[in-house]
């Protein structure tokens, strides 16, 4: 069980990057990035063909397909900042389920729809906790995540292009006639995570399941982890990932509820949703 629980933080870790991402992008530009794992997946692709056909080094090949991702990301933010500043959450999020579609849809065309051979650029033990190995990626993915957040809260809370920041994500309207350049700031804010989230995938995907479908349904459990911080805070948003990855690991070792393993983040999100509405719901019994 804590051979499963500790394998499984790997994939915690990884939920929790994307999570942090996508907390991010509901705070600052108001919506909910649907596209943020297809981008990463792509670009992991890109790389991965860089390095077979092409002959480029692991790194290398990795750094385009990472750049490339934020390139993609920030396309897609550059379109959500043109023609749908003025929309609401729901609109510029359901957007985004575009680019999904077709970032899954080119993969199949260019690269087929098998898992790719990902090639680790981290590999090896870390360290032993209890008679189990922690895996390089594992500490990288889960030290990335806190990272991520913590660099993110500081530079919210204590530089100035955060005040800019947190005042475009709150006032926006207002925010552009003090003089804050909104749409480079948003379209900014896109890239970044678009190249946070390639660089979680691209060093996760050798020891995950990594066909396109699969990778870019990784928003799934992403989503599900954001919810517990209500998209708001990022440290809920790195456990609420850790948790679900623990948890998947700890269910793929009883065999009465593997199965369950691929719903997991499904559960997860229903009850969430239902005790953010309890209130709602015992006033309505009562």
């Amino acid at each position: 069980m804590l051979q499963g629980a500790l394998a499984g933080l790997a994939a915690g870790g990884l939920y929790a990057v994307l999570a942090v991402c996508l907390t991010l992008m509901s705070r600052l530009v108001r919506v909910v990035n649907f596209s943020q794992a297809a981008t990463g997946m792509f670009g992991g692709f890109v790389a991965v063909w860089l390095v077979t056909e092409t002959g480029l080094p692991i790194w290398l090949g990795s750094v385009l397909g990472v750049l490339l991702a934020g390139v993609l990301s920030g396309v897609i933010g550059w379109i959500a900042a043109t023609w749908l500043s003025e929309a609401d959450t729901t609109t510029r999020s359901a957007m985004t389920v575009g680019p999904l579609l077709l970032l899954i849809s080119l993969s199949f065309i260019l690269f087929g729809n098998k898992p790719q051979p990902f090639a680790s650029i981290i590999s090896g033990p870390a360290f032993t906790v209890g008679g189990v190995v922690i895996s390089q990626v594992t500490l990288v993915t889960v030290s990335l995540a806190i990272v991520v957040a913590v660099a993110v809260r500081i530079l919210l809370t204590r530089t100035a292009i955060g005040t800019r920041l947190r005042a475009l994500s709150e006032r926006p309207t207002t925010a552009e006639l003090l003089g804050i350049p909104s749409k480079p700031l948003s379209i900014a804010v896109w890239v970044v995570t678009g190249v946070i989230s390639a660089i979680a995938i691209v060093i996760v995907a050798p020891t995950q399941s990594n066909d396109a479908i699969s990778l870019a349904m990784l928003i799934v459990p992403a989503a599900a982890a954001a919810l517990l911080g209500g998209f708001k805070r990022l440290d809920l948003a790195v456990v609420g990932g850790l948790v679900l990855g623990v948890l998947s690991g700890l269910v793929a070792q009883i065999d009465e509820v593997a199965l369950i393993r691929n719903f997991l983040p499904f559960l997860f999100i229903v009850v969430l949703l239902l005790w953010t509405q309890r209130k709602e719901v015992w006033d309505a019994a009562r």
